[in-house]
């Protein structure tokens, strides 16, 4: 069992430009996606009890938006990281097996 109780809560953000406002939604979930995938590398695992933030401003002179997107994990290693989809406050939620099967032919 895993114990995830007072484990230090670490940040991965990005930031950038969104030159059409009819792409926000969607390149918001794939940069969320991105984050996810970035943090599992590293062997963290979102926390699903704290939700991504999210600004967005318009530069009126560039006329572009410009976001910053933060998403929070823990560190559970990277062999775990491959079958846990999340921490809930203290729970692990784990990948249920046919995604780990098509997770794990993403990978290869």
């Amino acid at each position: 069992m895993l114990n995830l109780h007072h484990k230090a809560i670490k940040r991965f953000s990005l930031d950038g430009n969104i030159h059409d406002d009819s792409a926000i939604a969607r390149l918001k979930s794939e940069y969320i996606k991105l984050l996810v995938a970035e943090m599992r590398l590293s062997g963290y695992v979102p926390r699903l009890d704290i939700n991504p933030d999210f600004t967005l401003s318009y530069n009126e002179e560039k006329r572009y938006f410009e976001f910053k997107i933060s998403l929070y994990g823990i560190y559970i290693g990277k062999k775990q990281s491959e079958w846990i989809l999340g921490i809930d406050e203290i729970r692990p939620i784990y990948i249920q097996e046919s995604k780990s099967k098509e997770f794990l032919r993403e990978q290869a």
